[in-house]
């Protein structure tokens, strides 16, 4: 075959300068046919074969065609793979050509025999309104300093491609739950269709075709905003394809570098905001943005119910002698006059309640796992103060303690050197307890200065507080009006008497 080069040479020679066929052929190599047809049609190039000569591979073909018709009936995992036919060949028939000759005819052949296509997917133009997509995540963040595992939460607007993200701790169906109810409460209404994989949390069982049985909760949550669930088919996620997206959107770009956050409720904020600043996005093919398409699609969505769904876990149990219920295997402490007593616990996605009777005794942020404490100290610092040799060991005061500043420490070594452990101890407990009635940063600076002082009973820090928290006004009393002030309450005088 000539080269493109040699056909303009050919051309050249005889149009230009006249050149007979015979001298050209000579010239060139090429026969005086080849020379013609040059002369007399537009240069081709090359032609592929229509066969591909397998000249070592020749006598195997039919043994590979018949091995990968066999993986028909075959689950996919499981099928052959043309390094598999290579060594198949090798040690089961003799073969001694290349796996490269082997890896060329299987993949034509694996075409030839519709295994191994690639899925074709149709271009779709979603409604606005009418369906959005559902999925979880894994990601992390850094929350009060730990490293923590969460759960992403993501809804995706089929036709404002809107997105919607949140973390939670674990993936249950109150967790479920909660992410719609915020997703519909960021949309401004409800979808008619939310698409999902088979969450065990809303399918019970899988059936054939499009059919599942659902559990029961979700039927009702599922009535409660009415929209229509629909299942993709097993092992297919590009049936949801654009939230699928989402979550690695937003792993790589809400999540990344790592966040750092106070607590699970500054993150979510700050994922929220993340999600609103994308609405200034234009879509490919669109010719708005994320967040004009957002604003029309409301227009067109399920009104939200008067009230949102009511979603807790109620819980009844006895108080038991360490002043702890029991949650979903964590405890969760009360004050211990309550203990012995029935109580009954309301369960949120983020917190637990605790109520004995009417009254609410205690509120606690909810932990998931197995046998973990959520202790609040001031439900136990009276027994402590009591008992004050299981100060050191006290699991309430251990894990406060590892978020003391300096100035704590610095105050209890001081009261037990001045007072002896014991006392010392009781002095310290009760500078504790001045926590519960004040604001945390307020008696921080007075223990900082009370140190500082060298002061070394409780009464001497509660004065301090005092001083500081009490405006000056109330301090220093005009006497102009002396004839019109109330008469004083000399119950005070205990109190600053025992301060001295």
């Amino acid at each position: 075959m000539i080269t493109v080069d040699q056909y303009s040479y050919i051309r050249t020679a005889h149009r230009v300068y006249g050149k007979k066929i015979r001298e050209i052929a000579r010239d060139t190599g090429h026969s005086r046919n080849t020379v013609k047809r040059a002369l007399r049609e537009e240069y081709c190039g090359y032609h592929s074969r229509k066969t591909q000569p397998y000249r070592v591979l020749g006598p195997y073909l039919d043994i590979i065609d018949r091995w990968l018709k066999g993986d028909k009936d075959n689950p996919k995992k499981q099928r052959h793979t043309a390094r598999r036919i290579y060594h198949r060949l090798c040690h089961e028939h003799g073969f001694q050509g290349s796996e490269r000759a082997v890896r060329r005819y299987v993949h034509d052949a694996k075409k030839r025999l519709g295994l191994g296509v690639g899925d074709v997917f149709i271009p779709l133009d979603p409604e606005l309104g009418l369906e959005a997509e559902v999925d979880w995540g894994r990601c992390h963040a850094i929350l009060d300093g730990a490293y923590t595992n969460l759960k992403m939460f993501c809804m995706r607007s089929k036709g404002s491609g809107k997105p919607f993200v949140q973390c939670f701790p674990c993936e249950r169906q109150q967790a479920l739950f909660e992410g719609h109810i915020r997703a519909f409460h960021f949309y401004g209404g409800v979808f008619s269709t939310l698409i999902y994989d088979n969450l065990s949390t809303a399918v019970d069982k899988v059936l054939r075709g499009k059919d599942r049985k659902l559990h029961e909760s979700f039927v009702k949550f599922q009535g409660y905003y009415n929209f229509e669930p629909r299942f993709c088919n097993p092992g297919q996620g590009h049936e949801k394809g654009g939230v699928e997206g989402l979550v690695g959107y937003a792993r790589r770009n809400f999540m990344v570098p790592i966040p750092e956050a106070e607590n699970l409720e500054e993150l979510n904020q700050y994922l929220l905001e993340q999600c609103v600043a994308y609405g200034d996005h234009r879509m490919a093919g669109k010719e708005k943005t994320v967040n004009e398409l957002s604003e029309e699609e409301k227009q067109h969505l399920l009104p939200l119910p008067d009230f949102p769904f009511s979603n807790l876990e109620t819980y009844a149990g006895k108080v038991d002698k360490y002043a702890t219920v029991l949650v979903d295997k964590n405890h969760y402490s009360v004050p211990i006059r309550y203990a012995g007593l029935k109580a009954k616990m309301v369960g949120y996605v983020d917190h637990v309640d605790i109520y004995y009777g009417s009254k609410k005794i205690a509120t606690h942020r909810r932990v998931y796992g197995n046998n973990k404490w959520q202790l609040e100290p001031f439900h136990y610092l009276e027994l402590i103060l009591m008992r004050p040799q299981a100060f050191e060991s006290a699991r309430p005061i251990k894990q406060w303690r590892k978020a003391w500043p300096e100035c704590l420490e610095k105050l209890l070594r001081h009261f037990c050197e001045k007072q002896g452990q014991s006392k010392g101890t009781k002095e310290f407990i009760r500078v504790l307890m001045l926590f519960k009635e004040y604001d945390e940063r307020e008696v921080i600076s007075a223990v900082e200065e009370a140190v500082s002082a060298n002061v070394s009973s409780s009464e001497a820090v509660e004065q301090i507080l005092l001083f500081r928290t009490v405006s000056r006004d109330e301090v220093f009393v005009s006497l102009s009006n002396w004839e019109t002030l109330p008469p004083p309450d000399v119950s005070v005088y205990d109190r600053i008497g025992g301060a001295l």
